[in-house]
């Protein structure tokens, strides 16, 4: 019998599979005859695009929620003449359609590539995935397909080829890859198992596989005690999430009768479309980020407005939580952030946006016109000082004023701040301007325990449930319940079973999790006992 393999990595999307080991096709051997002609082979390159085009817009009338705006973000990148234009360019210099294709999409993924964070790398992945389609179409190759129930190995995965495969039975498992990647979030939503991050390694084709979620590996050749484990943990995670949805639609209340917020947590407006607003209290972190990290450049008011609105008008008058662009530091975005030696430390949040009034100014008004859809609160990153929130308000108020000058139809939101920086945890008082706090545990972990977040060699570090980090969000919690200021925690904690009941016993009662995770959180709660806390 072969000796089983392990290959650790991180768990993207929860469950298990088992089946044969399906390994990507090396799209390298993708070979294209030049034409005759630089007129013909720019006619070529041309009529590729249009046939990607195509296909992504049949792709986008089968999809459904955050699948429908990966697809049309890509289908705008496809219709924007940017790419196509300096390809051509580079026909006409002499090169080959598909060389010079390859060179002006490799340049702009390089550029998303060298992001230290997941959210902007995952976008490289939407431009590898355009690139390799247009190839395909010049070179007359059809789009691989993967055996249903197989676990499919690769680098990374298109979102395309994602949304072109039935999954059932089968699982996702990549050498490289992001948990906060759109195939990431994708087989989250689909409940897909997907694991990332394993590391490079060589396998056989069709090897026998499992994909663990539990154990965040993958196992070639298991053996028989491997195989019993497997089937145990997979009956359990089957039962547990059975009983979870149970939870989904009623309120969360621990055992001794304590109500808890959930609200959710999103990162695209498309989302809601999949999210049952009876689910949850409303949306606690709508990030912005999405919208600035566009192939088009820096976004205008009224695609902001249209974006915040949609949120809106699906709250149903719930409570919507939108922050304001939290770029810089580990989230590059062209014509915007700076390039530093200690991004963390440096220019982001409201730092950068304070720095850069005039693109704050768009975000503003377009929040302004959107509050009037419903209860919006804003929410300001990365404050550090009062003298911050100060500015941001006064910036808001002369926004406010200027749109009342011309007619235009707007509300001043609820302004509050995250709670991400030491300096704040440690003396809520000095921000009494604060309609309310959200606490980013994933910032403020990093922060009280000096281990960034995005180092691997760090991740036993990276733990809210450290009691630093815990003491601190109990004195926030304590100060909001003194002076009746709303405190949530809207970081990757909330979302975490293992962690909320510490959160909890710090005093706790609102928390913004996943999507995914709404049923799993509030079955955990209904099993804490708040009387029996130490």
């Amino acid at each position: 019998m072969p000796t089983p393999l392990e290959f650790k990595g991180q768990t993207a999307s929860e469950g298990f599979a088992a089946g044969p080991l399906w390994m990507a096709r090396n799209e390298a051997k993708l070979s294209y005859q030049p034409k005759d002609t630089c007129e013909a082979d720019q006619q070529a390159l041309i009529d590729a695009i249009t046939q990607a085009s195509a296909r992504t817009t049949e792709l986008i009338a089968a999809a459904e929620g955050d699948a429908v705006d990966i697809l049309e973000f890509q289908l705008a990148m496809l219709e924007d003449d940017t790419f196509s234009s300096s390809a051509c360019d580079l026909i006409e210099a002499g090169l080959n359609a598909d060389v010079a294709w390859r060179e002006v999409l490799d340049a702009e993924i390089a550029g998303y590539e060298s992001s230290d964070d997941d959210y902007f790398r995952a976008r490289a992945v939407d431009l590898q995935d355009l690139r390799d389609r247009v190839l395909a179409a010049l070179t007359g190759t059809d789009m691989q397909t993967i055996p249903q129930g197989a676990i499919y190995l690769a680098d990374d995965i298109a979102p395309s080829l994602f949304l072109s495969h039935d999954w059932t039975g089968g699982g996702i498992a990549l050498r490289d890859g992001s948990v906060t990647g759109h195939v990431a979030m994708l087989a989250r939503q689909r409940g897909i198992p997907a694991i990332v991050g394993l590391g490079a390694f060589e396998s056989p084709e069709a090897a026998s596989a499992l994909l663990d979620g539990d154990r965040q590996s993958l196992i070639l050749a298991p053996s028989e005690d491997l195989i019993s484990q497997f089937k145990l943990a997979r009956q359990q995670f089957s039962e547990t999430r059975k009983n979870a949805e149970k939870f989904a639609d009623k309120p969360a209340r621990t055992a001794d009768g304590t109500a808890i917020r959930i609200l959710v947590n999103i990162a695209d407006p498309a989302e809601v479309e999949t999210i049952p607003v009876t689910h949850v209290d409303g949306v606690g972190l709508m990030r912005t980020e999405f919208l600035f990290a566009l192939a088009t450049g820096l976004p205008g008011e009224e695609v902001q407005y249209l974006a915040y609105k949609k949120v809106l008008d699906w709250s149903a008058g719930k409570p919507v939580t939108i922050r304001t662009v939290d770029a810089g530091g580990d989230k590059p975005v062209d014509g915007f952030t700076e390039t530093e030696t200690n991004p963390f430390l440096g220019v982001r949040g409201i730092r950068l946006a304070l720095k850069n009034p005039e693109i704050f100014r768009v975000q503003i008004r377009a929040l302004l016109r959107a509050a009037v859809h419903g209860q919006l609160k804003v929410m300001l990153p990365m404050v550090s000082v009062p003298q911050e929130l100060d500015e941001a308000i006064l910036l808001f108020e002369a926004e406010a004023a200027s749109l009342a000058g011309v007619g235009i139809v707007h509300r001043m939101p609820e302004i509050g701040i995250m709670v991400e920086v030491p300096s704040v945890a440690i003396l809520p008082d000095r921000f009494c301007r604060a309609a309310f706090f959200s606490i980013g545990s994933n910032d403020l972990t990093q922060y009280v325990l000096a281990a960034a977040r995005d180092n691997g060699q760090l991740a036993y570090l990276a733990k809210a449930d450290d009691p630093a980090v815990l003491a601190l969000i109990g004195k926030v919690a304590e100060y909001g319940a003194r002076q009746g200021v709303d405190v949530s925690l809207c970081g990757d904690a909330g979302s975490d079973t293992s962690v909320i009941e510490k959160l909890l016993a710090t005093g706790l009662t609102s928390l913004s999790v996943a999507a995914s995770r709404i049923g799993l959180v509030k079955s955990e709660i209904a099993q804490i006992d708040l009387r029996k806390m130490p």
